[in-house]
């Protein structure tokens, strides 16, 4: 996409990831999800 504003030009194009960012990004959501499920858990428990 390119935008002309008065004198200037932006051009954005969309950044590709490497394999070890896409390895990453599934670590931090596996963490993620662990997390909110020990935080259930444990809501459920103060709950009784």
């Amino acid at each position: 996409m390119t935008l002309n504003l008065i004198f200037v030009t932006v051009t954005i194009k969309k950044r590709r990831k490497t394999l070890e960012e896409y390895i990453y990004e599934e670590n931090i959501s596996k963490i993620y999800e662990e997390i909110k499920l020990k935080h259930c858990e444990l809501l459920v428990r103060s709950n009784y």
